[in-house]
């Protein structure tokens, strides 16, 4: 850090000779004043952003170390949900893996018979409005076979009206017998 400071302080002489153009302007007394002034200002500058990065960077890496542990408790808690790595865990943990289970297998059939109840609800409404249908079809079929029915008579009432009456007492003589 020391070092780099150094490189500043030499670089910005360098710098102030090429701008002068002569060591007797280095000499004047405000000009070493403004150059030591400038090197202060830029080693302070530089020291604010290497704590600044410094202290981002070990908040990172804080943060990154937490995120880490709480993976690995959840990747072990994993694996023991699912019955593996369970020889190293005591009476009371193996107990509290399985309460946990339970509790998690009672919201699973909860929901799953929400959803039994929610589809059978929805199977009953198709049912109603088949059978509603289904009636409404049969009455349609009935009123035609009724208007067929009534068609049939019509048209033999009008048949036997055009026929010749000899020919009318003939065949209601046939079927009297």
């Amino acid at each position: 850090m020391r070092s780099q400071c150094y490189v500043m302080l030499i670089l910005l002489l360098l710098f102030s000779l090429l701008e002068a153009n002569s060591l007797s302007s280095l000499l004047t007394p405000g000009h070493m004043e403004a150059i030591l002034e400038r090197y202060e200002r830029y080693s302070y500058e530089e020291r604010q952003l290497t704590e600044s990065e410094l202290e981002t960077q070990g908040r990172w890496n804080l943060e990154s170390s937490k995120l880490r542990a709480k993976i690995e408790v959840l990747e072990k808690n994993i694996r023991n949900y699912v019955g593996e790595d369970l020889e190293p865990l005591n009476l009371r943990e193996l107990q509290s893996i399985e309460q946990q289970l339970e509790t998690a297998l009672k919201r699973v059939r909860t929901r799953k018979n929400q959803a039994m109840h929610e589809s059978i609800s929805e199977l009953h409404k198709k049912e109603r409005a088949l059978q509603e249908q289904n009636s409404a079809l049969s009455k349609k079929l009935k009123e035609n076979e009724m208007n067929e029915e009534q068609q049939n008579t019509q048209d033999h009432t009008i048949s036997k009206a055009m026929l010749p009456p000899w020919l009318l007492r003939h065949m209601n003589e046939q079927y009297e017998i």
